[in-house]
């Protein structure tokens, strides 16, 4: 016969314990903050750049197409300034002693006065930019007060538009409405207009041009010929390379070749887009 054992009482189990934490040093415990606190950095960063190359690009984008839209607008209802010139005859392609001939004759780049800072005094057109691209042009290239509001701003320095020697001009490539995403997309032969009071003048792409952040010698009247006198017109577009690094900075270069007068009308590229 088996003998019967008695029953254990829950008196007699051992208790439950949570099993002993090893107390973490104080180094583990800076390392295990600092990584915490990256990674609260990073979830930062990508939010903040959703928020520029999402909706903030598109908000930004809309603004500068109604503002450039509304400057345009302006200008017509002011009138033409008065008759168009007549178009003249350009020089024959075999004079080597011929100048940039234009149909309407020399652009009023004289009767431009520098505007105030971060006034908007003209509007650009890059159609390899997009079928609808069109941007305000202020006075100043600071981010704050006028490149972070989507459009672009002139080096103050340089020469207005028409006039001769170096036109230069800044954006943002990525963020604040990327209007110069694509500069790195121009091709020979694109046209890059810029519209005033006074009329449209039509730059002819020429060719790209990598610096460093330093490279100022870009928008000298001749560029990166210091001292040098100008004789064409010409354009700059700068900004910065590569994309979300901008350890460097891409330049474009143009030369007028066009110049129609407010009361001749836009250039038929610009069917749909001025004023619009």
């Amino acid at each position: 016969m088996t003998e019967e054992r008695p029953a254990i009482s829950v008196d007699d189990e051992p208790p439950l314990r949570r099993p002993r934490r090893r107390k973490r040093s104080l180094a583990n415990r800076i390392v295990g903050i600092a990584g915490e606190l990256l990674i609260t950095a990073g979830v930062l960063v990508l939010l903040f750049l959703g928020w520029q190359f999402s909706l903030n690009g598109i908000l930004l984008s809309n603004q500068q197409s109604s503002d450039a839209g509304t400057l345009s607008e302006t200008w017509a209802e002011q009138g033409d300034g008065g008759a168009t010139p007549a178009p003249q005859a350009s020089a024959p392609a075999t004079d080597p002693t011929a100048t940039t001939a234009f149909a309407y004759g020399e652009p009023p780049a004289t009767g431009l006065e520098a505007p105030a800072d971060t006034e908007d005094f003209a509007v650009m057109y890059v159609p390899r930019f997009g079928s609808d691209f069109k941007k305000t042009i202020a006075q100043g290239v600071d981010p704050k007060s006028v490149l972070n509001k989507g459009g672009a701003g002139h080096y103050s320095t340089t020469q207005m538009p028409g006039e001769v020697g170096n036109f230069a001009i800044a954006a943002h490539r990525d963020g604040w409405g990327s209007p110069f995403l694509k500069i790195n997309e121009l091709t020979v032969g694109d046209k890059i207009y810029i519209e005033t009071q006074d009329g449209w003048y039509t730059y002819t792409f020429r060719g790209l041009e990598y610096v460093t952040p330093y490279g100022v010698g870009v928008i000298d009247p001749v560029p990166q010929v210091e001292g040098a006198t100008p004789t064409d017109r010409i354009i700059t577009l700068t900004s910065c390379n590569p994309l979300y690094i901008a350890s460097e900075r891409i330049i474009a270069y143009g030369v007028l070749t066009d110049w129609t007068p407010r009361s001749a009308g836009a250039p038929a590229a610009l069917s749909g887009l001025v004023g619009a």
